[in-house]
């Protein structure tokens, strides 16, 4: 492995009863532990989710109501799932928009917050959509030269995943691209944990992007009827607006995000 690791870093991947990841529960996941010492270790279990598998779901994993009904809850596993990555950098394929945000509702189901902060978020599919936009499959052919065999496994997929972000911090080695925003030579890419966070995570604060970063280091809505307007600004104009926003159906992490930014302005 090419990596340079100051901590280690868990690939993870998840398959899921659905899409959503405020009503849908896990299914499969499988995590890839790499330490600075180059050692790897494995953990993958297969969860009743207590709800049924979506019809689609189920055929794009392959893994049926009737393989799981027997496996156990993720209450009875999370204690083992939050001791294996305690510590650790984490990342996966799209763990950005779906795995982790997913993850870190279960934890919170069980109250349980599952610190984000002071760890970096390692995302291989925006490294390749910004580098060569393509699936995972592609990916691998791409960088490493394999076939991916048995794709949607959740293991299979977070090894492959591994083996991608690993070629893909030699391959963009000092390759300049053009900032879109700015129209200057940037070099996105380094062998670095923190920059991949930063790149990964670009400028959201929560996991669904409810809440981004202005151009200003200002949080910002990024949805919605204040969309671009500071977070500060509505806090103060419209107090009720944080009440229903807690009262509605989005996501616990978003919510938790939320919270933590009206602390930190009414602590100013």
């Amino acid at each position: 492995m090419n990596l340079k690791l100051k901590k280690p870093l868990v690939f993870f991947d998840i398959e899921s009863t659905g899409l959503s990841t405020t009503s849908d529960r896990i299914v499969e996941i499988s995590f890839v532990k790499l330490s600075p010492n180059g050692e790897i270790k494995t953990l993958t279990k297969r969860i009743n989710p207590g709800i049924p598998i979506s019809a689609e779901a189920e055929m794009v994993h392959g893994i049926s109501n009737d393989d799981i009904k027997d496996c156990p809850k993720f209450n009875e596993v999370a204690k083992t799932f939050a001791q294996f990555i305690e510590g650790c950098d984490l990342g996966g394929y799209n763990c950005v928009k779906f795995d982790l945000p997913l993850l870190v509702e279960e934890f919170l189901r069980l109250n349980i917050d599952l610190k984000i902060e002071g760890r970096n978020i390692v995302d291989a599919q925006k490294i390749f959509h910004l580098m060569e936009p393509r699936t995972l499959s592609a990916a691998y052919k791409f960088y490493c030269n394999k076939s991916l065999e048995n794709a949607h496994s959740a293991e299979a997929d977070t090894l492959a995943t591994l083996e991608v972000l690993d070629a893909q911090v030699i391959k963009y080695n000092g390759v300049k691209i053009e900032d879109k925003a700015t129209g200057k030579e940037i070099t996105p890419v380094e062998n670095d944990m923190a920059v991949l966070h930063k790149l990964s995570m670009s400028n959201q604060i929560d996991f669904s992007a409810r809440f981004v970063y202005n151009k200003l280091g200002q949080p910002v809505f990024n949805f919605g009827k204040h969309k671009d307007k500071m977070v500060s600004f509505v806090l103060k104009s419209e107090p009720g607006y944080y009440d229903w926003f807690m009262n509605s159906d989005f996501p616990l992490e978003s919510k938790k995000k939320f919270t933590e930014l009206k602390i930190k302005e009414m602590s100013k």
